[in-house]
């Protein structure tokens, strides 16, 4: 979702990789997020779970996790400050920085937590693009 939202910004160098704090390695998306992801023309039928490893957080400018659970995760793995909550770098405070994983509920569930994410990268993105803006060069 987030590469999307930065393409659609004009931002094709900003790489993006997805992998799980709890995930079991190797395992398809959730029937939930299938069907989400199909009503929002993504096709996750391709898609496999993979754990957030060490070089992955070494290789990483910054971490993003829905949960606090996430953030220690990667913090564990030596991510240190560039580990954030996704609602916190989006400019939330307190419960509402927090996402809830819908794994195991329904799909009123499922929905509710893509239209979270959908409204937090959208404020991630603009964020990552104005920050990683190149500085003006200075007049003469």
């Amino acid at each position: 979702m987030l590469q999307r939202k930065l393409r659609e910004r004009g931002r094709e160098d900003i790489a993006i990789v997805s992998a799980g704090a709890a995930a079991a390695e190797g395992e398809p998306a959730s029937e939930g997020s299938y069907v989400v992801g199909l009503e929002h023309g993504v096709d996750l039928s391709g898609h496999s779970a993979r754990m957030l490893t060490r070089e992955e957080v070494e290789a990483a400018d910054l971490i993003f996790g829905m949960s606090e659970h996430h953030v220690r995760r990667a913090a564990e793995l030596g991510a240190g400050q560039r580990a954030w909550l996704l609602g916190r770098y989006a400019g939330l405070t307190g419960q509402e920085a927090t996402v809830e994983d819908p794994f195991g509920g329904d799909l009123r569930q499922y929905r509710t937590t893509y239209d979270q994410l959908d409204s937090l990268l959208d404020s991630v993105a603009d964020r990552l693009v104005d920050e990683s803006r190149e500085p003006a060069e200075p007049e003469p």
